[in-house]
């Protein structure tokens, strides 16, 4: 809540590190075209991290490659810290222009006008409401919010002063316009008086938004952990845009988890509101026309990628499953198969090497967002889905475990990644560490049986061997952050990795029993 025309938002572990990106972010609102802009949003940099970004804390691929690219289409999402707001924008209401697509993928356009164009000379000075309607999560008008903002009347009397105050000056907006004289704001303010500070304490009180619209479709919308992807998501619903801004100097820094548990923690917290928003109103396939085809593609991404988990776990555990039967993953290799995985190989590789030359990313920063991508599908992301169907199936609320993050300073003689080193006990872990151990067990049971073949067949043992490699060197870091700092692993995480590994072995026997004549790590070429 704020009487300004625009507000910053950060994180209570953010601060500002460089008060001169604040100016360029008041000059994507206020140039020309900037009445359209609902926010400016900063990427976010954090200090404290270990040199290796063992977990990939910094999240370079999203905020240096996502982000990016949606600033090409309606804008960046929301990210909940580092983001300068128009006010009228956080307030619900919908922006002077939007336009509508309609048709496949969007081609069809058709530009709206919200507010009217055109002033006479009477009022080019003064102040034109904004709309006194509230904007459904469509971008709908909707006119049954009688006490929408609460029953402060100095509060609702702010709206459009700062509407005001927000738009651009009459010689970039055009002739004839309702744009704000130059000059007009640098009147000097009257000092405030002790009403207006009782006003200020009764409005900031936990109990003013009850019965009005706070939450739902003004400021901040409540019920999802991820409240600022939902935030974000209906300013852009309405028609807005938003601009990333990304300075030389980083705008603002802050701190985050090096623990492994608390890393996993996060992201579990993450995907968990993603799969929040995939089962609510939010979901992008309910979008209105005035959000772009590619930004509702992006949107609705952000609620689809938990789910992938069930892909990673299932690619993560054939190796392993080929090598204890072995036969290969697929029946046979024949040369359409190998182009296939040629053509998509080569199409992953030059994919990668596009977004890094684009971004200007390091390879380092790529691998670790590769893994620790598939460290999260195999812990935190099926936790998430599961939390999701339990609470739209049988109502069982969702909790989370609030992130903890280390900012205090060492002192003299300590270790400053201390934090790094810890191992705190997790359902999150047992996972990757069961896929570790069935593809350990694996590579050694297919050694093991090639050596004791009559006609040992090497190089069909790298093939099927390779993959699962592939696997372990994705999990590496995890497997690094188990064995702290003098590769002490929890007990408890030992038996249920290995219980599940015999089980799952087990199983597999049962299902596909062993053939006394078979001739193993046989492969078909046709």
């Amino acid at each position: 809540m704020s009487n300004g025309p625009f507000i910053l938002n950060l994180d209570c572990d953010h601060y500002i590190y460089n008060s001169l990106a604040l100016r360029e972010g008041m000059c994507f609102m206020l140039d020309r075209g900037g009445d359209r802009i609902c926010y400016v949003q900063f990427p976010q940099r954090f200090e404290g991290i270990d040199p290796n970004d063992r977990y990939a804390n910094h999240n370079t691929v999203f905020f240096d490659i996502s982000m990016r690219a949606l600033d090409g289409l309606q804008g960046p999402m929301y990210v909940g810290t580092g983001c300068i707001f128009r006010r009228i924008a956080l307030y619900g209401f919908s922006p002077p222009r939007a336009t509508e697509h309609h048709g496949w993928f969007g081609t069809s356009k058709i530009k709206l006008s919200l507010r009217k164009p055109k002033a006479t000379k009477k009022d080019v000075n003064e102040a034109a409401l904004p709309p006194t309607i509230s904007i459904n999560q469509n971008g709908e008008d909707d006119d049954d919010s009688p006490n929408r903002f609460g029953a402060s009347t100095y509060l609702v009397s702010s709206i459009p002063v700062a509407e005001y105050q927000g738009r651009l000056i009459q010689e970039l907006q055009g002739k004839r316009s309702q744009g704000r004289p130059a000059g007009s704001l640098a009147v000097p303010r009257e000092p405030l008086d002790a009403a207006t500070v009782a006003e200020a304490i009764s409005v900031i009180t936990c109990t003013y938004e009850e019965k009005s619209e706070w939450g739902r479709r003004v400021g901040w919308i409540y019920g999802s952990v991820t409240e600022d992807v939902v935030t974000g998501y209906r300013m852009h619903n309405r028609g807005w845009r938003s601009v990333y801004c990304v300075t030389k100097r980083d705008a603002f820094r802050g701190t985050a988890p090096i623990n492994l548990t608390d890393r996993l923690h996060q992201v579990l917290r993450w995907a968990t509101g993603s799969v929040e928003i995939f089962f609510s109103q939010n979901n992008a396939l309910f979008a209105s026309p005035r959000m772009k085809f590619l930004q509702r593609l992006a949107y609705f991404n952000v609620g689809m990628y938990p789910f992938t988990s069930i892909f990673i776990i299932a690619y993560s555990i054939l190796p392993a499953l080929s090598l204890f039967t072995g036969k290969f993953i697929v029946q046979s290799l024949s040369v359409t198969f190998l182009v296939l995985l040629l053509i998509i190989s080569t199409t992953l590789c030059l994919l990668a090497i596009l977004e890094i030359k684009w971004s200007g990313i390091t390879l380092h920063d790529w691998w670790r967002n590769e893994q620790f991508w598939l460290i999260g599908g195999t812990s935190a992301h099926p936790a998430a889905v599961l939390q999701g169907l339990l609470k739209v199936i049988a109502r069982v609320d969702i909790s989370f475990t609030l992130t903890s993050k280390s900012s205090a300073t060492p002192d003299d003689g300590d270790d400053e990644f201390a934090d790094l080193y810890q191992v705190k006990w997790s359902f999150l872990m047992v996972p990757p560490l069961t896929i570790i151990m069935l593809n350990l067990i694996g590579i050694a049971v297919s050694i093991a049986r090639t050596m004791y073949t009559p006609f040992p067949q090497w190089s069909k043992l790298i093939g099927g061997v390779f993959f699962s490699f592939w696997v372990l060197s994705h999990l590496y870091p995890f497997a690094k952050g188990l064995m702290g700092r003098r590769g002490k692993i929890p007990t408890i995480v030992y038996v249920w990795s290995g219980l599940l590994s015999i089980v799952i072995s087990l199983l597999w026997v049962y299902i596909s029993p062993p053939s006394p004549t078979q001739d193993y790590m046989h492969f078909l070429f046709s």
